[in-house]
């Protein structure tokens, strides 16, 4: 098709999505048809229509992160390199909605980044950083944070920033952990743009439910893609028989069962339970292929709920 122009999706709200040129233009454009319905990172092909455009092909992705429920499929955002999981030491985070995230995105092939804010909250701290240890044992990155505290000091945002150098990093997390306070400490003019995003696309006060990507350098390099708060992280794209392999800590252990079939949940000479850690769940352990007893009844319950879903 002629005169057909390649674009970046930085924002949507409903039919209407802006698309970044090469050279940084940015402009109101419609996908045509619903085969190419387009979410945050999409690399597009588009052209002209009067003063604004019409998507006509969307690039193949490399990933896309998204959570499926009954009702609906919400995609986050495509073509990222990391997920950055912003947790905190008060209020206390749920493991659940971590895993859940975690697996979201090992089934796509996205690296994940967690990141534990307020640092200076003692005992708090120490004891949500004590429930992260199944995490750092199982190869996961895990960094700590402050991002502001009574005294106005911050720490580890240097190194924060070097993880997120020259990569396209979606930011997740529940309310009340400092998501905005970190996207608006990155990108300082993160509230400008959002503001001009919510006028040129029209969707008002709406805009905080909507993924936007931000470029944290001017050469357009680093990106941050700050999504919507959840409450609730369907899995329904996953089978319940995948889910073991989505968890490194119990794929590690994978191969070793008796049959090759095990649910790793009542099946006599199952690798995965052997290596179910008793006792204190996070506390360290010698056992490189340990399973902390939390990981596993986390695995429990979603095979379940998993398994459910598919009787209907």
């Amino acid at each position: 098709m002629a005169d057909l122009q390649p674009g970046l999706v930085v924002a949507a709200h409903g039919r209407h999505c802006l698309v970044e040129s090469p050279d940084g233009e940015r402009r109101i454009c419609h996908p045509r048809g619903k085969k190419n319905a387009v979410v945050v990172g999409d690399r597009v092909q588009w052209q002209v229509t009067g003063d604004e455009g019409s998507i006509e092909r969307v690039d193949e992705r490399r990933n896309l992160f998204y959570r499926q429920d009954e009702m609906r499929t919400k995609s986050f955002a495509a073509n990222l390199d990391q997920v950055l999981v912003l947790v905190a030491a008060d209020p206390e985070f749920s493991e659940s909605q971590l895993t859940r995230a975690l697996i979201a995105a090992q089934a796509e092939h996205i690296d994940v980044l967690i990141v534990l804010n307020k640092s200076d909250l003692q005992p708090a701290f120490d004891r949500a950083w004590a429930r992260l240890e199944p995490y750092r044992r199982m190869g996961c990155t895990v960094l700590p944070l402050r991002l502001k505290s009574a005294d106005g000091t911050e720490a580890g945002l240097e190194e924060l920033q070097a993880r997120l150098l020259n990569k396209r990093t979606l930011v997740l997390g529940p309310s009340g952990v400092g998501k905005s306070t970190l996207v608006n400490r990155l990108v300082p003019e993160a509230r400008a743009q959002t503001g001009e995003i919510s006028r040129a696309l029209n969707s008002g006060k709406h805009t905080t439910t909507s993924t936007t990507w931000y470029w944290v350098d001017a050469a357009r390099q680093t990106a941050l893609i700050d999504s919507p708060g959840f409450q609730e992280f369907g899995l329904n794209h996953i089978e319940p028989m995948q889910l073991a392999h989505l968890m490194p800590d119990l794929n590690a252990t994978l191969g070793e069962c008796r049959f090759y079939n095990c649910t790793h949940l009542h099946e006599p000479g199952c690798a995965v339970v052997a290596h179910v850690q008793t006792g204190e769940a996070h506390q360290p352990t010698d056992d490189a292929l340990a399973i902390s007893e939390n990981r596993y009844r986390l695995y429990r319950e979603l095979f379940a709920e998993l398994s459910d879903k598919r009787r209907y």
